[in-house]
Formats: C-alpha cells, structure tokens, sequence
C-alpha cells in the first residue's frame, strides 16, 4: 500500500533532493584508480545489484547498471554478484539475499525498488546501498537522508527537451508522440522534457507540432502499466500511428521494443530511445532518430570506485547536461538528414542548459 500510495505524492516530494544533490562521481576509466591488477587490495571487496523486473538484458537501464557493475569489476579487481528480479515480489528477498551474502555496497536499479533498498538500509546500518532512479521518504513521503544510503538520480527532462525539439523539426506529419511503462516519476520526467521541448521549437518557428500521449499540465498521459508488455507497447505505437504520428518515443524498458515492432510495419516511422542508445543496444538501429541517454553505467562506476578508493558517500548523486550524466545521442543513420540549422539550435539549447541559462522545469525532477 505504501508503495502504491507513493506513486501519486513522490513527485511534490522528490523535489526537495536537488539542494543536497552533490557532483558527479568520477568514472576513471582505464587506468585510473587501483586498475584491475592482481594483488590491488580490492579483492575482498563485493558489489552487488538488484535489478527491477525488466532484467540485466532489458536494452535499457538494467543493463546500463550491469555495464557499469562490469566495468568497476575490471578496473578495480573487485568482487561482483548481480540478482535479477522476476518480479515486484522478488525485490525484497533479492536484497536482502545480498546482505546475508556480506555484500559490501548493494545497489536497486531502479523507483520500484525503493522500499526495498530503504528498509534493508535501516535494518543493516553497517552496510551500504545505492539507488538507481529514486531518492528515500519517509512515511509521510518526505525526504529523508539515510548514513548507508546512496540516491543516483538523472535529470533527464534537460536531454529529452533537446530530444522534444529534434522530434518537432523532424516530423513530416505535425504529430509526435510519447508513452511510458508506469508512471512514476523517473518515467514522467522523460515526458516532461518532450513536451517541453516541442512547444519551445513551435515558439520558436511559429509551428503547431502535436503530441500524443502526455500532458505535462495535468501530468496524465498513455502507459503500457508494466515494463514487460511488449505487445501494450506495440498496440499503444499502432493508435499513436494511426493518429499520424510518425516519432515516438518509449520510456518503458523492453516494453519500447513492442513500438520498435509497429514501427518496423509503418514505413516512415521513427523511434526515440531512452536510457541507453537504442542504435546500439537494439537491432533496430535504421528507425533510431536519436536517444535520450541516461548514463547510468558510468554513475554506478563511479558510486563504486568512490566507495573503494575514498570511502562511502550518502551524498546524492544527479546526472546532468552539465555534467554530462544525460545527453543526446549521436543521430547515425539520420545524420545527414537533419538539418544543420535545426542540429545548430539544439547544440545552443544544450549549452544554455550547461550554462544555467535555461532551466527546463519538471514536477518530477531530482
């Protein structure tokens, strides 16, 4: 009850993280910190990760968390264990199977493992944890700071406004479109910035490009009810078409897979990605206009490698323009095809934003 409760005050309350919110914590890459040598001093050391019910394999931010896991394993030369979630069910016993297993930081991918990762911190103050996606409430859905508990958070409504813009000077049809899996606030902030970003480029070429599938105002929209429907994501791609809408974007894990599906049948459609950069992770990289990157990997890393070398850190994380923990992806296939005035607004776009000199609003914003 509590969770589900959760979903609908959250956003009123996430808001209140941003002021504790703290710089990125360096990826170092190859070469940096201890390396992966034998006999580092890190052996003894054990990360381990939770994913939520989309899978290590979900082409999206499970498996940007994995890659991250991977990735402080080799430079490092620690210890790793990854869990993954079949099912809402399974989140609590997958953590706390990892604390009776002596992990020395466990870390949720993703908001529905927020109660879990928050009750086992209090319950084993002498452990760590990390939190992909959500910050920690109380009963009365106010923040709270825990010791042992590390919030990485993405302000990803600043990539997705630049996304939002793209889409509105890409379209031949008039109409975008964009549908999540839950709604729930590290969903909603992907579609915040979508529209956002396609209201400013009709501002701005006195145009009246549309989007389906959320209104920011009323914060109510289309969703699949899962990340695991592929066919609810397919079927809701198909109204979208049907509706001339020729770019959509899913923010829903694998159930986007199912809007890769019905735009392979619709000649002309385009997909956006979110999380990770769909030319890559998905065989469909010819429908891939662009993708909203969320850079999960190099921010579990990072969480990682601060806790071995310097020592844990509760301070929340918030990935950024800025600091480059959201971005844009390269447009591939579509290079040539955008226009270098419409690439050149957005690359300013995107430079304000570094800059604070726009601020794209969100509800749901860390």
């Amino acid at each position: 009850m509590r969770q589900v409760v959760k979903l609908a005050l959250i956003s009123t309350a996430a808001t209140a993280v941003l002021a504790a919110c703290g710089d990125a914590p360096e990826d170092e890459g190859d070469g940096g910190g201890s390396g992966s040598q034998e006999g580092s001093g890190n052996e003894d050391f054990q990360a381990c990760m939770v994913s939520d019910a989309g899978g290590f394999d979900d082409q999206s931010f499970n498996q940007s968390g994995r890659q991250g896991m991977e990735s402080a394993e080799s430079e490092l030369g620690i210890k790793t264990t990854l869990v993954e979630s079949q099912s809402d069910a399974d989140y609590a016993t997958n953590v706390n199977t990892l604390v009776s297993q002596g992990c020395n930081l466990t870390i949720g991918v993703g908001f529905l493992l927020e109660d879990a990762i928050q009750t086992a911190a209090d319950d084993n103050p002498d452990t760590n944890f990390a939190l992909v996606d959500s910050a920690f409430q109380n009963a009365d859905f106010e923040p709270v700071e825990l010791d042992n508990a590390k919030p990485i958070l993405f302000n990803t409504a600043e990539a997705s406004f630049l996304a939002g813009y793209l889409a509105a000077g890409m379209t031949e049809t008039g109409t975008v479109a964009t549908f999540g899996g839950l709604q729930i606030p590290s969903v909603a902030i992907f579609m915040d910035g979508y529209v956002d970003g396609v209201e400013k480029y009709n501002e701005d070429n006195d145009e009246q490009v549309e989007v389906l599938g959320w209104d920011k105002e009323d914060q109510s929209g289309s969703f699949s009810g899962d990340f695991d429907n592929q066919s609810q994501g397919q079927t809701l791609t198909e109204q979208f078409i049907a509706q001339d809408a020729d770019i959509i974007m899913p923010v829903a894990g694998p159930v986007g897979l199912g809007a890769v599906a019905a735009a392979q049948g619709s000649e002309g459609t385009k997909i956006i990605w979110v999380d990770s950069d769909g030319y890559e992770t998905t065989d469909a990289g010819d429908l891939m206009l662009t993708s909203v990157l969320k850079q999960i990997g190099p921010a579990v890393d990072g969480t990682i490698t601060e806790t071995v070398e310097s020592g844990f850190s509760n301070e929340p994380y918030v990935g950024t323009l800025e600091n480059e923990g959201v971005g844009l992806a390269p447009y591939h296939d579509f290079e040539d095809e955008v226009p270098e005035e419409l690439n050149a607004q957005i690359e300013d776009y995107a430079q304000q934003i570094s800059d604070g000199d726009l601020t794209i609003e969100s509800p749901n914003a860390p």
